[in-house]
């Protein structure tokens, strides 16, 4: 497994087991004392690390676990797409915390299924478990989540979308931009790699503010396609960036989460964690 900048691999570590404690187990509540043995600190250590890292105390973060909270997102914090372009919230934009650019391939460049292309890839922690991180020398391509569907699947499924390309490990290369996707210093760069209507819908979705939801077929309503619903929830599905192309804030009108293309466990997760940082911003 290769590791982050200083301090980051320890602390990613924990706080991936908390949140995968408290969720497999939030329907019961958990204590401070019963979540930091299972992580192995002291109920102190513990709450102070957690806190630092996810903005708010091991037991606020419980209440954005829930359904409920997914439909209170969607009550109050639903992004009006044209709102979030106009008062600049682009892909250029403070996100997550840090800065991203990003440029997509040419439609030419794209059916070519990666011919003549480099990617690099390395595995790394993260707070929401192992990930599998792709780039090009533009920027991550790829970020695929291994915990739910595990290491043989993410690479299958990433490695399939360019079936083209040249893949070799290089983790150094990509760890500066992986390092600023979850939290370190620095500016992360996206090079998009899809079909024309895929790129529109996740650059819809870079629009959409942390700690916000959207539906479907605002999405669709957005990119002027107000039809096309049920593409654009494939599109949403395609996304090969997740966390940073926050596919995750793509939620049903109902409120519920519907899928999550690592699993749902992880999209509970980012959905909770951006919410929490947000209130404690």
């Amino acid at each position: 497994m290769n590791q982050l900048p200083p301090k980051a691999p320890y602390h990613y570590a924990v706080i991936d087991r908390a949140i995968r404690y408290l969720d497999e187990h939030s329907d019961r509540q958990p204590s401070l004392e019963e979540t930091a043995a299972a992580v192995g600190l002291s109920p102190a250590h513990f709450q102070r690390v957690f806190s630092q890292w996810v903005g708010v105390s091991p037991k606020k973060y419980l209440q954005y676990l829930t359904l409920d909270h997914a439909r209170d997102l969607l009550k109050n914090r639903l992004t009006l797409l044209d709102t979030a372009a106009e008062t600049g919230l682009s892909g250029s934009s403070r996100l997550h915390d840090l800065f991203i650019k990003w440029e997509a391939m040419t439609p030419g460049e794209y059916a070519l299924g990666g011919e003549g292309l480099t990617i690099t890839y390395g595995w790394f922690n993260s707070p929401f478990g192992e990930v599998l991180a792709m780039g090009t020398d533009r920027g991550l391509c790829g970020m695929a989540f291994a915990d739910e569907v595990g290491r043989d699947e993410a690479w299958r499924d990433m490695t399939a979308r360019w079936p083209a390309a040249t893949f070799t490990e290089n983790p150094a290369r990509l760890m500066p931009w992986v390092g600023a996707a979850f939290g370190q210093t620095g500016e992360t760069a996206l090079h998009l790699i899809g079909a024309p209507f895929q790129v529109k819908v996740w650059e819809a979705l870079l629009n959409i503010p942390s700690g916000h939801v959207t539906t479907y077929s605002e999405i669709a309503n957005r990119i002027g396609s107000p039809k096309a619903t049920r593409a654009v929830g494939t599109a949403v599905g395609r996304n090969p960036v997740s966390w940073l192309i926050p596919c995750h804030r793509a939620i049903r009108k109902s409120g519920g989460l519907g899928g999550y293309h690592w699993g749902l466990p992880v999209k509970r997760a980012m959905l909770a964690y951006e919410a929490a940082r947000l209130e404690a911003s």
